[in-house]
């Protein structure tokens, strides 16, 4: 290639010379070329596509300027002739060359290209431009795709950093302006400097990759030994120069030690690529909050992207594929390389030695239990995926975190279930034999396979290609006095090995595998002279639940788990029965400021079974309020839509006027469904509930016969969410002593390629049968009565002032307050928004609806909608209505309806939605 860039265009002019080798035995008429920077041409490509699904907007709305493109000038082949080219499936990313002649197996063809590449911003993927004038270039030529199974791989780049390259061998004229460096992972063979540019010759041969990094300041340190030579642009100013150079040096041999010698010479470690995929954890606070020092902070970084720059420059896989193999022997190593050099580090570093911390379970685990909780995290969740899951159908959090945590905790646990350094063996043996050819999750299979002297097809169908969980637990022991007669209960029938420990006064006295177990068994084993027994001691096994896997040789009641109480939260500690306290506030204006204290079972992970409880005073009635909850989870691992069952019971107390109060009783019975494929952000629910309500009498609510009474509510529920496009659907059916009535909402939000977003809301209810003549169970306009109080309503049964302001996307879901604000037979509204300006849009609504002994009515209001947080805090500024022009109106501004949420975890869910 010569490749001229410009700085100030941030483009790159391209002439390339192509020499496709066909090493196959097939004869190809067709090359696919992967262009992946094209992919951010489009709203509608695959990389768009991915971005909507994790409510990533900035990519939709980004201006040209901001996006990145290739345009193709010039295709020929070695006779000069035109060759004919096209994007394939209508995949933007992807160029197939319709060759002229076909290349016949164990030959090759050469073709000329000239195209311009247009280089994004760096936002979006932090690989482009920057605006300090850096420029980081990745995945920015055009390069054959690898070709397996007789046909070229096609992938679209899902900013997945799995581009399907061929390896292939490169000689690279770059010229660029004087005052610029050049960074990259090929090696440098000649400089020429001219008048205003310089000429920089790169050459390297083997290599899937080309990663160029051009800064006016040169930032990249150089290190060398004779193992490899690493350019470096991970920055940390407060590591001294000669300990980056000793921590290089440890991390290279040691790596060199693990898996061989390397097959590059040179490679890239860049800042973007540990940002991309940095270090989850504690490490992530800022440096004067880190809990870790200066220097290991550094030598994680450095290691774990060194680990994976490295096994992607000497092992070519299909990375979407075959990712795991990659990710496995990445944490893998990372495991060894902190056993060996860090046997003693904390997973919370330093904070391990504040004393004040020490009661709690995860300031105590080990560095390297961490990988096991937050693959655990997913698992209690449900929403952990096969290992063999192609990486592009992976939610985001196990596709950056716990997927990859798995697979190296999965090559840990046959490690030690094979020891002897097998594994380490097989791996390094895998990688030596496939350097220079590409290779498959098969015949890293073939080769483990032929070097254990254990059957481990387990290991593969079951740990690698299911999601099968792995829970043992202790069934009767019966002892004498030189043996046990031991049962173990396989709790899910998955059919794993599981470690045995005998401990005597908290120590190992034994240990053996217990194999093929596949629903209980009972064993007959050596006594050991031990007291206690213990299924996977050090964790060796990813396994669901730890808090069934001891018991004590010593007699029943030291089989009892004592209560822990400790503040806030913890990780789940198995010897224990945890109890955790934290204050709680809530705020409505007849309780004012209600303090309390939530007790309750939950840990960071999810239990089966969870309960809270949470006393609290009110300020302003001097009298005791509060609200409880029960819930058993019921998840369902078997293949299908249906993933969750939850059983619910819960209830509240609290005033909802001035001088009474409201008690509420709720048993629910929820049943969830979701697309098999996770990516799909599609959602379904049945919720059967009982709704039980005792309402005090009271002097400032004239309501007749609404004292007590309950309600069954059937609800449906189907949701289909992305960044740039919403549809929802959802039907409801209630039945009371004095009512029956059913009702629909749909609603629908696109955000077109104009950046212009439209959004539609229909409702439709009505009343089966109803024998009151109250309103209180009407459908409302403007706002609902909330019965069933569903809402946080602040002043539930204020008609005017500020709090009667607030508003609730239900029911008529109008804005303004109109004359007949409630409908006793049927309502039907459609409810829109356009958006003129960011935040700024402006809304309408429109309906009828119906009340006994009157006529049908058609209604209608509009104005301006500020939707400054979504959900949690808006404005709405009516303009009209049915009732004339509401700015002459002179209290106007009682007119003015609000959204707000005060409960966290409303705001925390926009920023954790993209992540499950």
């Amino acid at each position: 290639m010569i490749v001229r860039v410009n700085t100030e265009d941030k483009t790159l002019l391209i002439k390339q010379i192509l020499t496709f080798n066909n090493t196959s035995n097939d004869t190809l008429d067709h090359i696919i070329l992967n262009d992946w920077n094209n992919a951010f041409s489009s709203k509608s490509s695959a990389l768009a596509k991915k971005y909507s699904d994790e409510y990533v907007r900035a990519f939709h709305l980004a201006t040209e300027k901001e996006r990145g493109f290739t345009v193709i000038k010039t295709v020929v082949d070695a006779n000069y002739q035109s060759v004919n080219w096209k994007r394939p499936n209508g995949k933007v990313d992807l160029i197939k060359i319709e060759l002229n002649q076909p290349i016949l197996p164990c030959s090759k063809q050469t073709f000329t290209l000239v195209y311009t590449v247009k280089i994004p911003d760096s936002k979006f993927t932090k690989y482009g431009y920057y605006n300090d004038g850096r420029i980081i270039l990745k995945n920015w030529y055009l390069n054959p795709s690898r070709f397996e199974h007789k046909q070229f791989v096609q992938q679209s780049n899902e900013n997945l950093d799995d581009i399907p390259n061929a390896f292939s061998d490169f000689n690279i004229e770059f010229e660029l302006p004087n005052n610029f460096n050049l960074a990259s992972n090929l090696l440098e063979t000649n400089s020429i400097e001219q008048a205003e540019t310089k000429k920089i010759t790169l050459q390297t041969e083997n290599k899937s990759e080309v990663e160029l990094v051009l800064q006016p300041v040169l930032t990249y340190q150089t290190y060398r030994n004779e193992i490899i030579e690493v350019s470096c642009g991970i920055d940390d100013k407060r590591v001294s120069d000669i300990d980056k150079a000793i921590i290089f040096d440890r991390v290279s041999r040691f790596t060199a030690s693990k898996l061989g010698l390397p097959i590059a010479s040179k490679i890239l470690i860049s800042q973007e690529d540990y940002a991309r995929q940095p270090f989850y954890g504690l490490n992530q606070l800022p440096s004067f909050l880190s809990p870790f020092s200066d220097n290991l902070m550094f030598e994680l970084k450095f290691l774990k992207t060194y680990l994976n720059n490295y096994l992607k420059e000497n092992l070519n896989l299909n990375q979407r594929r075959d990712y795991w193999i990659y990710d496995g022997i990445q944490i893998f190593l990372m495991m060894q390389y902190a056993d060996e050099y860090f046997p003693d580090l904390k997973m919370t570093g330093n904070v391990a030695n504040l004393k004040i911390l020490k009661p709690y379970h995860f300031i105590n685990l080990d560095f390297n239990q961490q990988y096991n909780y937050l693959y655990m995290l997913m698992a209690r969740k449900n929403l952990d995926q096969p290992l063999n899951e192609p990486k592009n159908k992976l939610i985001k959090f196990n596709e950056q975190i716990a997927s990859k945590y798995r697979a190296g905790l999965s090559l840990k646990y046959l490690d030690s279930y094979l020891g002897n350094d097998i594994v380490h063996k097989t791996i390094k043996e895998y990688i030596q034999e496939n350097q220079y050819f590409g290779t498959n999750s098969r015949q890293f299979e073939t080769v483990l396979l032929k070097n254990s002297p254990k059957d481990i097809n387990w290991f593969f169908r079951t740990v690698i290609e299911t999601r099968d969980l792995i829970d043992y637990k202790f069934g009767k022991v019966t002892k004498s006095k030189d043996s046990l007669s031991v049962n173990i209960i396989n709790k899910t029938g998955t059919n794993v090995p599981i470690s045995l420990y005998h401990m005597k006064d908290n120590k190992v006295v034994h240990k053996s595998w217990i194999t093929n177990i596949t629903s209980d068994s009972t064993i007959v084993i050596p006594r050991f002279d031990a007291d206690k027994l213990t299924l996977n001691y050090y964790n060796e096994v990813p396994e669901y639940n730890l808090r069934n896997n001891w018991k004590s040789l010593k007699g029943f009641f030291f089989n009892n788990r004592p209560f822990k109480f400790l503040f806030f939260k913890d990780l789940e500690e198995p010897h224990y029965n945890q109890l955790f306290f934290v204050p709680e506030v809530e705020f409505n204006i007849y309780d004012g400021i209600a303090l309390g204290m939530r007790f309750n079972n939950r840990s960071i992970l999810n239990k089966p079974f969870t309960f809270s409880a949470t006393p609290m005073y009110s300020s302003n009635t001097g009298t005791l309020v509060g609200k409880f909850s029960a819930v058993v989870e019921d998840n369902i691992r078997e293949k299908g839509k249906l993933y969750n069952i939850r059983y619910l019971v819960t209830g509240s107390r609290f005033h909802y006027t001035k001088d009474a109060f409201y008690t509420n009783f709720v048993p629910i019975v929820q049943f969830r469904f979701r697309d098999e494929n996770l990516r799909v952000n599609k959602n379904e629910f049945i919720q059967l509930r009982q709704v039980y309500v005792n309402r005090e009498k009271s002097e400032f609510v004239t309501d007749s016969n609404t004292e007590n009474y309950n309600v069954f509510n059937l609800k449906y529920g189907n949701y289909q969410s992305e960044g740039t496009k919403h549809f929802s659907i959802l039907n409801d059916l209630q039945i009371s002593n004095s009512f029956g009535k059913i009702a629909t909402e749909v609603h629908y939000r696109k955000l077109f390629e104009n950046n212009r977003q439209i959004s539609l809301r229909f409702f439709a209810g009505a009343f089966m049968f109803r024998s009151t003549n109250s309103d209180f169970f009407s459908f409302g306009l403007d706002r609902p009565n909330d019965y069933m109080f569903d809402y946080n309503l602040l002043g539930r049964s204020e008609t005017i002032g500020i709090y009667s302001q607030q508003y609730v996307y239900a029911e008529g879901g109008f804005k303004s307050k109109l004359d007949t604000r409630f409908a006793n037979q049927w309502m039907t509204t459609i409810n829109g928004t356009f958006n003129i300006w960011n935040w700024i849009q402006i809304y309408g609504d429109a309906g009828m609806f119906k009340n006994q002994y009157s006529s049908a009515k058609f209604v209608y209001d509009s104005g301006l909608h500020l939707n400054l947080v979504p959900d949690y805090f808006e404005l709405f500024l009516p303009v009209y209505s049915s009732n004339g022009f509401a700015l002459d109106d002179v209290n106007y501004g009682q007119q003015i309806r609000f959204v707000v949420t005060l409960t966290p975890k409303t705001l925390i869910s926009l920023f954790t939605r993209k992540w499950f």
